[in-house]
C-alpha cells in the first residue's frame, strides 16, 4: 500500500534555519504543561470562589485539558523533550496518559495521511455535512452525550448484549477494572479539591464539567479544521492537512499550543510545537505558504464543512 508522500527539510530551510526549528528543548515543554495546569488551577480557584465564572472557566479549562492532550501528542512524537523517558513519563502522568498506544495508532496516521488506510479518515471522510448535522454534534458534545458514550459506550453494548441470566455485576467488576486508572485518579482530585477548597461539587465543576462539554468541542473543531475537505490521496504533501488563522480569543479557547499549525505539522512531524510558528514564517518568507492548504479562521472553516443540504 501507498504512504503519504514526505517532504525533506533541506527543499525548504538552510542547514542554520532547520538545526534549531528541530532542536528539542529541555525546559519549553515541560514549561508548557506547568502553564496549561497554571491555568487550570488559576480558572478552577476562581470559579469556585465565584460560581457565576463557571461558564467562562468551563470553557478555559476545556482548551487546556485539550492543551495537555496537544503536548501528550509532541511527546507521541519524540518532540516534547530531549530525554524520551522524561518525555513520556511527563506526557503519561501529567497530559492526560495514553502516549503509548497513542503514538502507535497516531503514527499510521502520518504515514498515511488522507489515504484509505488513514485511521482518522473517518474524521474527516463526512464533510461537508449540513448545518442540522452539525448543530446536532455540538448539543452532543455540549450536553455530554459524546463525553458519555466515549467513556461508557463500550459498557452500554455489553449491557444490551447481556442474555438472560446473564450476572451482572462480573460485568460491572470488569468495567471497573478496565477503568481502574481513570476511577483512582479522578476519586483522589475529587476529594482533595474538595478537601481543599470547601466545595464538595468542585471537582465536578472545574474538571469533569469542562472535559465532559468544552474539551469535546474543541477537539472536534481541532480534527474538522485539520482535516475535513482536504483531498483524499492527494500527492501534495503540502496539502495533506490544514493550517488555520487563530486570533487570540481562539487560541486561548479553540487552539493552544500552536495546534492550528497542523500542515505544517505534517510537513515536519518532529519539530516541536512551540517552532511551528517560525516554521511558518520561514516558509511565508520563501513564497511556500501559497501553495499550502490553510484557511483564515475557525468559522470559515466550518462554514465550508456545514454547506451541504
Amino acid at each position: 500500500m501507498p504512504v503519504a508522500t514526505r517532504v525533506s527539510p533541506r527543499d525548504f530551510f538552510t542547514a542554520d534555519e532547520w538545526a534549531p526549528l528541530s532542536a528539542r528543548s529541555s525546559w519549553k515543554g515541560l514549561a508548557l504543561v506547568a502553564h496549561a495546569w497554571s491555568v487550570i488551577a488559576i480558572a478552577g480557584a476562581v470559579a469556585i470562589r465565584w460560581p457565576a465564572a463557571i461558564p467562562l472557566a468551563v470553557m478555559i479549562i476545556g482548551a487546556r485539558q485539550l492543551g495537555l492532550s496537544i503536548l501528550m501528542h509532541d511527546a507521541a512524537h519524540g518532540a516534547l523533550h530531549p530525554n524520551a523517558k522524561v518525555s513520556d513519563r511527563v506526557a503519561e502522568w501529567l497530559c492526560l496518559g495514553g502516549v503509548a498506544s497513542y503514538r502507535a495508532y497516531h503514527l499510521q496516521h502520518h504515514k498515511f495521511a488522507q489515504q484509505a488506510e488513514d485511521p482518522d479518515l473517518g474524521l474527516s471522510a463526512p464533510f461537508p455535512i449540513s448545518r442540522a448535522s452539525l448543530r446536532r454534534k455540538i448539543v452532543r458534545d455540549l450536553t455530554g452525550q459524546t463525553w458519555f458514550k466515549q467513556r461508557f459506550g463500550r459498557l452500554a453494548d455489553r449491557l444490551k448484549a447481556r442474555k438472560a441470566g446473564e450476572r451482572l455485576i462480573p460485568i460491572l467488576a470488569d468495567e471497573v477494572y478496565r477503568q481502574r486508572r481513570w476511577i483512582i485518579t479522578n476519586a483522589v482530585a475529587a476529594v482533595a479539591i474538595g478537601v481543599a477548597t470547601g466545595a464538595w461539587w468542585g471537582w465536578f465543576a472545574v474538571w469533569l464539567l469542562p472535559r465532559a462539554t468544552w474539551y469535546q468541542l474543541v477537539t472536534r473543531l481541532r480534527n474538522i479544521a485539520e482535516h475535513a475537505l482536504v483531498a483524499k490521496n492527494e500527492p501534495d504533501p503540502l496539502r495533506h492537512a490544514r493550517t488555520t488563522h487563530a486570533n487570540w480569543i481562539e487560541r486561548a479557547l479553540i487552539a493552544p499550543y500552536y495546534v492550528n499549525y497542523h500542515c505544517e505539522h505534517h510537513m515536519f512531524m518532529h519539530v516541536p510545537c512551540w517552532n511551528l510558528p517560525r516554521a511558518r514564517r520561514l516558509l511565508a518568507r520563501a513564497g511556500v505558504t501559497m501553495r499550502m492548504e490553510g484557511a483564515p479562521g475557525y468559522l470559515s472553516v466550518l462554514n465550508a464543512a456545514s454547506s451541504a443540504g
